[in-house]
């Protein structure tokens, strides 16, 4: 049984193995436990675990600016994939964005995880062509 619960920073490190087994995940210097509880923090109750005998075997991260709403690191466990994990956590989180009006969502997939683009693909996200991504490091770590 899969229960769903909002994340604290007590399931950091459950969260961040899961993270770093999952491949195509993209880790970096925004994924300390500094600055996940600094995001948790900033976006209370959009963010969530699937836990399955005590175990973390999903996570999403969620956030929104008012307008649009994000969503980093949904990732599940490889023994649990194809089992409503992912679909699950994802369809909580945009509840909650339309719920507080936020109209649009978006996430980012490395190029290379196929399994993830087509994870998005299958629950009716599109990928968009008319776009690049750009991003710089604020802060030196």
């Amino acid at each position: 049984m899969h229960t769903i619960r909002p994340m604290t920073i007590a399931d950091y490190d459950a969260a961040y193995s899961l993270w770093q087994n999952v491949a195509g995940m993209s880790l970096g210097a925004s994924d300390t436990r500094e600055q996940i509880s600094r995001f948790l923090e900033r976006n209370p109750g959009l963010s969530f675990v699937c836990e399955t005998d005590g175990r973390i075997v999903g996570t999403i991260l969620c956030s929104h600016d008012n307008r649009r709403g994000y969503i980093y690191h949904l990732a599940v466990d490889a023994a649990y994939r194809r089992k409503g994990v992912g679909s699950s956590l994802l369809k909580k989180c945009t509840s909650l964005l339309a719920q507080e009006g936020v109209l649009k969502c978006t996430i980012l997939v490395c190029r290379e995880n196929d399994e993830g683009r087509r994870f998005w693909e299958h629950m009716g996200w599109r990928l968009r062509s008319d776009i690049d991504a750009f991003s710089q490091e604020l802060l030196s770590t």
